[in-house]
């Protein structure tokens, strides 16, 4: 494992825990789109089901376990604990429109016709664009608390990281996959906007805002 997956790793792991904090500690949901944390849980489900027929490593384990936990313990707390504090009206994004077409995109583009392979490759598609519904959110009410921000911040970093770590792969082993590293840019250059305003405002300690 190189400098960048592991950053990534951590970075990725931060951006749950953040997000956790924020919803357990306020006691709400308010600002964080139910629709991304459904699309994330479809993600990581569709993308770990190797877990019951490979065995890579501890860590490897582990970090799928995670990632597949928190998803529904966050779905959970905005579902059912905190419900009454989920900001329904705003969160109108209609995810059956990226849904549908990266399970297509995935069907017609992959490494290998195979149902495992296919639902990897739908999962790296769908988590390109699973952050449009928190960004329309972000959008509709006009700025985001801070908590959210750094929310936001580390998991559009732990991208940007992964996609470092591709290039390092493709120097240092001459390994690649395009499927993987073209998602991963779709998903960078979507991060971009918010990236420039968290660096710009967030750090300087004002909300940050989103034009709608």
């Amino acid at each position: 494992m190189n400098i960048f997956r592991l950053a990534g790793d951590l970075s990725h792991l931060l951006a749950i825990i953040l997000l956790l904090i924020k919803i357990w500690k306020t006691r709400s949901c308010a600002g964080i789109s139910g629709k991304s944390q459904i699309l994330f849980a479809v993600v990581y489900v569709s993308r770990y089901l190797d877990l019951v027929t490979t065995f890579i490593s501890l860590y490897n384990t582990l970090m799928k376990l995670v990632f597949i936990t928190s998803s529904f313990a966050t779905l959970y707390l905005m579902y059912v604990k905190f419900k009454a504090t989920y900001d329904h009206n705003h969160d109108s994004f209609r995810i059956e429109f990226l849904l549908l077409p990266c399970f297509v995109l995935a069907l017609l583009i992959n490494a290998s016709f195979t149902p495992l392979e296919v639902l990897w490759t739908f999962s790296i598609y769908l988590e390109a664009v699973a952050i449009l519904p928190q960004l329309f959110l972000v959008s509709k009410t006009g700025e985001a608390e801070s908590i959210t921000s750094h929310y936001l911040f580390a998991l559009g970093s732990y991208r940007a990281l992964y996609l470092l770590n591709w290039i390092y792969r493709y120097y240092a082993e001459g390994h690649y996959d395009l499927i993987a590293i073209f998602a991963g840019a779709i998903q960078t250059i979507l991060y971009c906007d918010f990236f420039y305003l968290y660096i710009t405002k967030v750090l300087k300690g004002k909300k940050l805002q989103l034009p709608a």
